[in-house]
């Protein structure tokens, strides 16, 4: 603690009203959790089931709650001395680099364990229930520090590589659902299958992700597998990951903490209009769509407001559009063509299961980060001064800033249509299935705008919405899957209730998945869900009207 870095961080951290409510957050969120699964009569249970059933639940909700939260504090830690021009100072005082790194680390780190601190009292009430061991917390809990001291690592890395502080949050956020989810892709489809390097490189691949390790520890470590029994140690294989790679980021992250971190010599290039005749013919030939060419008048009957987005924005290029509809498509194709390949074993509605979770992945990974910023950016800047003397009216720059958002999400979704094609040709009968699947889909979409554009109207930075959009998505998406992990107990009807309001849960029970085939969601979700969102949309449209008023 006599570092001075530890110190300004920590402490100052401490003192916001943002932290206080994360730990107030953490401890009602786990207690909520472990009280829904509470047995309410007065038997008890030798078995030990039921504390079992608890037990979980808490696991797997302190587990995203870690991962939700975790990432915002140290991606935004360096990138925002850089801005604020802090850091030359601190790489100019007496401190060595490492100093100032295990600084922000150790400070970033004691406001990550404040969740973990926080459940301790709904991890007593689990282990009083019977049937639970203290190892099996212990497994827990310290799974879960590796995983915030490997996420930190991460994200200070990737935090003194980026350039904007909410530029720096997508990344992250990005390579946590990289780690956790895209990870465990390859050993589904290696497992079982006669080709033992590639099945055990798969298996420590799919090790890189907390979640077959906290899925061991709850005794879900089979699930998923199609009937064949797992390989056991994913803790351990975990545990050896996540400090393997803390150690490996923290080196780089040390080594980019010199003042050569603020050299941005990097050629501007040549607009393709002042290039000769040749040059531009033969590079007509080659890009599809030239990122150096300088971009048309906007039109008369055009929203500007669109326009600029779209130009503004990274992945609002033209360029950057083809190459996410690119990857997109491979992907979708991809994973088609390798599961459809041992269809007989899987089954085509299996398919079209990790499809929908594939698409799900993308609307949380993206849409957040497209939309939080729309109004927060333009008072973060002071844009929103400029756009309170322009003749456009509030409705007009609102439409112009949603649909810049909407259209990239509804690319990316188009962009997996591919897979689905290739599954309506195997099976003919399940087009229906896909136009119900793509409705779900496609309200998800609409939703997730919405909300992130509202959350992003009352914040100042767009760092903060960033991260509270991430945050109330990825909640509204995996929130009703507590419910599903507990069907067992809480009975047919309120586990059916509960997924509802869940999108993603409505199409996988119209894809007929293994665990939803029993609930019948459709149409009521898409009612449920178009009345949510037009009462967002109400709302954000009386706060964009407040934001523009003459002040």
């Amino acid at each position: 603690m006599k570092n001075p870095v530890i110190e300004r961080d920590l402490i100052g951290v401490l003192r916001l009203r943002k932290t206080l409510a994360m730990q107030i957050g953490s401890a009602v969120l786990m207690s909520g959790l472990v009280l829904l699964r509470w047995p309410t009569d007065a038997r008890a249970d030798l078995s030990g089931m039921q504390a079992q059933d608890v037990f979980r639940i808490f696991g797997y909700g302190l587990g995203l709650t870690m991962l939700l939260l975790v990432p915002a504090f140290p991606a935004t830690s360096i990138v925002r001395e850089k801005q604020s021009g802090t850091l030359g100072l601190l790489l100019n005082s007496p401190l060595s680099p490492s100093a100032i790194y295990f600084g922000k680390l150790v400070g970033v780190l004691g406001v990550a364990f404040l969740p973990l601190l926080m459940s301790i009292p709904a991890a007593c009430a689990c282990y009083v229930m019977g049937g639970l061991s203290v190892n099996d917390l212990l497994y827990l809990y310290g799974v879960l520090m590796m995983l915030v001291v490997q996420l930190t690592a991460i994200a200070l890395w990737i935090s003194s590589v980026s350039e904007s502080a909410d530029g720096a949050l997508r990344t992250t956020y990005g390579v946590v659902f990289l780690l956790t989810v895209v990870t465990l892709g390859p050993y589904q489809f290696a497992h079982g299958q006669p080709w033992p390097s590639i099945v055990h490189v798969s298996l420590w691949l799919r090790s890189a992700s907390s979640l077959p390790a906290i899925m061991e520890i709850l005794g879900h470590a089979d699930a998923g597998l199609q009937g064949l029994v797992g390989t056991k140690g994913a803790p351990q294989r975990f545990t050896t990951i996540a400090a393997a790679t803390a150690v490996v980021f923290s080196i780089l992250t040390i080594l980019r903490l010199n003042p050569r971190i603020f050299d941005r010599s990097r050629s501007q290039g040549i607009i393709t209009d002042d290039r000769s005749r040749a040059q531009q013919w033969l590079r007509r030939l080659l890009f599809l769509i030239d990122p150096q060419r300088r971009s048309g008048e906007i039109g008369s009957y055009t929203n500007p407001v669109l326009i600029k987005e779209f130009r503004t924005r990274r992945f609002g290029r033209s360029h950057w559009m083809l190459r996410i509809i690119a990857g997109c498509a491979i992907i979708s194709l991809g994973l088609t063509y390798l599961s459809s390949s041992g269809s007989l074993d899987w089954g085509v509605e299996r398919v079209g299961g990790l499809m929908v979770v594939l698409q799900v992945g993308l609307i949380v990974l993206m849409t957040p980060g497209l939309s939080a910023g729309l109004l927060s950016a333009e008072r973060e800047s002071g844009g929103l001064a400029l756009l309170q003397v322009t003749p456009l009216s509030p409705l007009r720059i609102l439409t112009g800033k949603l649909m810049s958002a909407v259209l990239t999400t509804l690319t990316i979704l188009l962009a997996t249509l591919p897979g689905y094609l290739v599954m309506i040709y195997i099976k003919g009968s399940l087009r229906q299935q896909v136009l119900y699947v793509l409705v779900c889909l496609l309200l998800l979409g609409a939703f997730a705008v919405v909300i992130s554009a509202l959350v992003g109207s009352y914040s100042r930075r767009t760092a903060t919405a960033t991260a509270a959009s991430y945050a109330v998505v990825s909640v509204f998406c995996a929130g009703p899957m507590f419910f599903w992990l507990g069907s067992g107990s809480l009975g047919h009807h309120t586990v059916e209730s509960a997924l509802l309001i869940s999108p993603m849960a409505a199409a996988l029970s119209v894809m007929e998945v293994s665990g939803f085939e029993t609930y019948n969601l459709v149409p009521a979700t898409w009612f449920i869900i178009v009345f949510i969102t037009v009462i967002l949309l109400v709302i954000l449209t009386w706060r964009t009207q407040q934001l523009l008023l003459p002040k």
